[in-house]
């Protein structure tokens, strides 16, 4: 194992943080206000994270690719956010969550960075609850919590099933007070296309206004990337359409190492593709399997109504398989398990390719109001979609592509291998390890924002403070621009015949069926050549109208489909290396007799950090050992 510096702490689990933060370098206020910070990205982790530094006196500026903040992904997080305030006193803590999360990462994260998610959830409430986020809460006024997959307590708060918008809304006020007072300016409509680097230093980037198709430079001190994962790499996903990952990987190109990036989270439950024609997935928030139960016939083939299949004919094959945690179960294995269903011949819907989720139970002991008053959005959403009442009738869901738990490498500090440039939230790989758990996105991209960026990134801005205002007109600047710019042209040149989406429709097609739930060397080895023959037939067919200096959506997506067969191949590469079975990553050679996954500690308990050599090279590993001192890495069991 190569010798990385994570800079985590050394001393007791619970007081890594504390002595952290009593010993990290300062920047007083009045040189704060000399200081320039980019931000990229405006969702939870991006805007949280510029209205803090803002309101420390830094400079910020924030870009997004939307005409506002309030577009972005970070509203799509219906189900809510963990903290261990044990409200319930149902025997939750700091540690349980750290526990949990460390168990439904199988391994695979730091113990350092997972403690300091878990004991910063409980100051995410109170910040949310302070912001006006309207959390659910009981008869006394408490706030009031529900449970999520893979935990036997109820520590997730929420606001009905849109709890992400209302955390996204209420961060956006945040951002627009700094805005107001000046700390903050905000450039929408902007998208990055290349890190600028000086003596290895971030220090700016290149930009596209998207309305004009001007070319922007933009220069700081250190750039922050909060620009969320890469999942829409699989075409039909649960993310937002133009969710990418072009913005980590122009900074992957320029140096910053990618880790984990075969870790891939399938959500159990998607409304199914219903048409060849769509764009995306709708997801239905897992607080749902809180009162839904999920079944299918015990008959191969039965295309009954699920009403007319009696309770002694249906198979609730999780509450069968996992007593324990039931309809509960982390989300790589509720995935798998429906998969498991449908690839057997017990399907429900016209293609198979769907199980039932039935709130009748829930129903009848608690009324419809009380069901309505949790998830009516949700329950509205897809009798929109659907055409089906899922107060009459079970919804029917699937697994689909949803979160990436790879991402840049960053340290404890959050800094990537680029020395200035940070990346926080989705856009790392820091808290999750090979399986995220439901409810810990919105606690990890505040936590990130709001409290553990603002305090690390003084202990580089410390030695800043004698370094002037960065001036666009230095020459790496212009390298920068120039090069964008031929990269544009390049795109745009080819005149072929096929439009950006639809090569993007194919690679998501392949990357779903040989590196999606189900993983083998043999098909992972296929998909490795047919990314390549298309990519070649994209680089000799892509067609787009207009020019790069105007309002282009199609030249926009065609840059983000470019990179993504670039990622699609450094996926599979790392699918390919780890000959194991660990989470969301499930190789067919590597699973229990009950079918389950199996890992290879002896070999594989690290961080796969990959090292970009240049175009049409081969990617270099590095591996960063993981150490478990506080938790024995067991076997996980859910049942």
């Amino acid at each position: 194992m190569e010798k990385f510096n994570s800079k985590i702490p050394d001393g007791p689990l619970a007081r890594k943080w504390t002595k952290y933060k009593a010993s990290v370098k300062l920047v007083s206020p009045a040189n704060k206000k000399k200081l320039e910070i980019i931000v990229i990205g405006s969702g939870v982790a991006g805007a949280g994270a510029a209205s803090a530094l803002g309101e420390l006196g830094y400079n910020v500026k924030i870009f997004c690719y939307n005409d506002s903040p309030r577009r972005a992904h970070s509203v799509a997080s219906q189900g809510g956010v963990n903290a261990a305030k044990n409200y319930q006193n149902d025997g939750d803590s700091v540690y349980r969550l750290f526990l949990d999360m460390i168990k439904g990462g199988d391994f695979r994260s730091r113990e350092g960075n997972v403690y300091r998610a878990a004991e910063v959830s409980n100051q995410v409430i109170d910040h949310f609850t302070a912001l006006g986020v309207p959390f659910a809460r009981d008869y006394g006024g408490t706030l009031n919590t529900r449970s999520f997959g893979g935990v036997q307590v109820s520590r997730t708060f929420y606001a009905k099933g849109q709890t992400g918008q209302q955390c996204l809304l209420g961060t956006y006020a945040a951002l627009n007070r700094q805005i107001k007072k000046g700390t903050v300016t905000m450039y929408p409509r902007r998208e990055m296309l290349d890190l600028v680097l000086i003596d290895g230093k971030a220090r700016g980037i290149i930009a596209r206004n998207l309305i004009t198709g001007k070319i922007e430079k933009y220069a700081a001190h250190v750039v922050v990337l909060a620009t969320g994962g890469y999942g829409t790499i699989y075409y039909l996903s649960t993310l937002a359409v133009n969710s990418n990952g072009s913005a980590a990987w122009k900074a992957h190109k320029k140096g910053a190492l990618f880790a984990n990036p075969s870790f891939v989270q399938i959500h159990p439950t998607s409304i199914p593709q219903l048409n060849e024609f769509q764009s995306k997935l709708t997801l239905m928030s897992e607080s749902l399997r809180n009162d839904g139960r999920i079944w299918v016939p015990k008959t191969k083939g039965d295309k009954r109504p699920a009403n007319e299949i009696p309770e002694e004919e249906r198979d609730y094959y999780l509450e069968r398989r996992y007593p324990a945690f039931g309809n509960l179960v982390p989300r790589d294995i509720a995935s798998r398990a429906a998969k498991e269903r449908c690839d057997a011949g017990y399907g429900v819907g016209k293609t198979g390719l769907a199980v039932n989720l039935d709130f009748m139970d829930a129903i009848k002991k608690q009324g419809k109001k009380a069901i309505e008053n949790k998830y009516g959005n949700l329950f509205d959403m897809y009798k929109t979609i659907t055409g089906m009442d899922p107060y009459e009738e079970p919804m029917r869901i699937y697994p689909a592509g949803h979160y990436t738990m790879g991402g840049l490498w960053v340290d404890y500090e959050l800094m990537t291998t680029i020395q200035g440039l940070y990346a926080i939230g989705e856009a790392n790989f820091s808290d999750h390890g090979a399986n995220r758990l439901g409810a810990s996105s919105l606690m990890q991209i505040a936590a990130d924002g709001f409290f553990i960026l603002p305090n690390t990134i003084s202990n580089y801005l410390a030695d800043e403070i004698h370094v002037p205002k960065i001036s666009t007109d230095k020459p790496e600047f212009e390298e920068a621009e120039k090069s964008v710019v031929e990269k544009l042209n390049k795109l745009i040149s080819i005149k072929g015949k096929q439009t950006a989406a639809s090569f993007h429709k194919r690679l998501g097609k392949i990357m779903w069926d040989y590196c999606g739930m189900i993983r083998n060397k043999e098909g992972l080895e296929k998909a490795i050549t047919l990314v390549n023959e298309l990519k070649e037939e994209f680089w000799r067919d892509l067609n787009i109208p207009g020019t790069i200096y105007e309002l282009n959506p199609e030249l926009e997506k065609a840059g983000r489909v470019a990179d993504f067969f670039d990622l699609a191949i450094l996926l599979i590469t790392d699918a390919l290396n780890r000959n194991e079975s660990c989470g969301a990553h499930f190789r067919e050679e590597y699973q229990t007799p009950d079918g389950e996954a199996m890992r290879n500690d002896a070999e594989f308990a690290y961080v796969a950090a990959w090292e970009y050599k240049g175009e049409g090279k081969p990617h270099i590993l590095h591996k960063e050992e993981l150490k478990f001192e506080e938790v024995e890495m067991k076997v996980r069991s859910y049942k």
